[in-house]
């Protein structure tokens, strides 16, 4: 029997789905303290059903609140990224275009840094950083609406003076942090980490996850209507402007929750589409689902080489970066003979 391109999508998403799963239950084993996949399998099961305990009691701690909100945040958190990345791009028509081209994440890392040096708790820090991340993003929106009729040309560049703003206010900040405690700590979480990740992160991100994909869902095939050009998809009855500020609320949104609680993570919102892209072709609502699951699997495989290296917790951002880094390079080839 044939297959169809529907059939070759499902087939696809099936073995990345598959991937995902198998890079979970993989990564429990990585760390520390070393645990057969047996053990962690039971574990897990153990908190639904009844089965005898016959691990160390250590290791209750160690899945459960140390391992599973890490991997559950490298998954949500990659796949976050990932589809606001490819809705930016979609959105913008521009393939060099990333989550923090509205720069949410230079006031995120602003806000991040301002609460470090008051001396806040992580909590207040996290909470500060989605503040200004929030902020940074309405500011561009509000710029572009007052002085460029909000065109997607003046949106792009109101992004990039409010980043560059608040970058500037970043290296103020660092400037008058203390350089044995807090500046090391703003250096550190603008790098980005999943090190402290708990499971009240999980619980955070999780509501807004779902209904920032929840929204990019309902307006998927008007999004790819969108991606064809304004005036056509306005002569094909797409509210234009609604739909342009779905794209941006729910991406932000995404965004500015993963920054929040993880720092600043290059490269991953960037790539990944393009992967995706070449995946499944240039159809928004196949490229979102494709982007998350292949996004997630990313940040939780360099997740995992972080928690392999004994002694030293590298910086997400800074692997992330070293590894999206030759992969854009090759991608640019692609971008040369043109990109849907």
């Amino acid at each position: 029997m044939k297959l169809g391109s529907n059939d070759y999508f499902k087939l696809k998403i099936f073995i990345l789905a598959l991937l995902m799963l198998t890079l979970f239950i993989i990564s429990f084993m990585i760390g520390r303290y070393a645990i057969t996949i047996k053990t962690v399998i039971d574990i897990i099961l153990a908190q639904f059903f009844n089965i005898a305990q016959y691990w160390d009691t250590t290791l209750n701690t160690v899945i459960l609140q140390v391992r599973l909100p890490r991997i559950l945040l490298a998954i949500m958190v990659g796949g976050a990224l990932s589809v606001a990345g490819a809705s930016y791009q979609t959105l913008f028509k521009n393939p060099m275009v990333s989550p923090d081209i509205l720069g949410v994440s230079a006031g995120a890392g602003f806000g991040a840094a301002l609460a470090m040096i008051n001396n806040s708790t992580w909590w207040e820090i996290q909470a500060v950083a989605f503040v200004f991340g929030i902020i940074a993003v309405t500011a561009a929106y509000l710029i572009a609406h007052m002085f460029g009729d909000n065109t997607i040309t003046i949106l792009i560049l109101a992004g990039i003076v409010v980043s560059s703003l608040f970058q500037a206010l970043i290296s103020i900040v660092k400037t008058l942090a203390d350089t044995e405690n807090e500046l090391p700590s703003i250096t550190f979480w603008l790098m980005g980490s999943l090190g402290k990740g708990t499971m009240n992160d999980v619980y955070m991100m999780l509501p807004i996850l779902i209904i920032s994909l929840g929204m990019i869902y309902f307006f998927r095939n008007q999004i790819n209507t969108l991606a064809v050009g304004e005036d056509e998809a306005m002569t094909m009855g797409v509210n234009v402007p609604l739909v342009k500020l779905v794209v941006i609320v729910s991406s932000t949104l995404m965004t500015v929750a993963a920054v929040s609680i993880c720092g600043i993570i290059g490269w991953v919102g960037l790539i990944v589409p393009h992967i995706a892209r070449m995946i499944t072709g240039a159809n928004y609502s196949k490229i979102v689902v494709t982007s998350f699951l292949i996004g997630g699997a990313f940040l939780l495989i360099i997740d995992d080489i972080i928690r392999g290296v004994e002694g030293v917790e590298l910086p997400l951002g800074v692997l992330t970066a070293l590894v999206g880094t030759p992969v854009f390079v090759f991608l640019l080839s692609r971008v040369k003979k043109g990109w849907t």
